[in-house]
């Protein structure tokens, strides 16, 4: 637990992935079609990869990957980040880890 909360507090946008995950693929490109460049962790390629799959579970995220952070805090996979984006409530969250090119 220890682990994910650090990474997740490196970096604005967080998300954990599994390298062969197509939503996982989805939502980062969704990060960064909004103009965010997300610190993305790959947890299959982590010798603490299922320790980490664990804690994010435990954190309540339904399913393990893609897990996002936005500021520290866990968002969800991608039910929860589509809906927010759908809703147009992900853009004004993501506004200050917004790159400027």
């Amino acid at each position: 637990m220890e682990k994910v909360m650090r990474l997740a507090s490196e970096k604005g946008v967080v998300i954990f992935t599994k390298s062969s995950c197509c939503l996982c693929y989805a939502v980062n490109i969704l990060f960064k079609e909004i103009g965010v460049v997300p610190a993305v962790y790959e947890i299959d390629k982590d010798p603490e990869g299922r320790e980490m799959e664990k804690a994010i579970r435990r954190l309540g995220c339904h399913a393990p990957v893609p897990a996002v952070f936005i500021g520290g805090n866990l968002v969800g996979s991608t039910n929860e980040v589509m809906s927010l984006h759908l809703s147009g409530s992900l853009v004004p969250l993501l506004h200050q880890y917004q790159s400027l090119s």
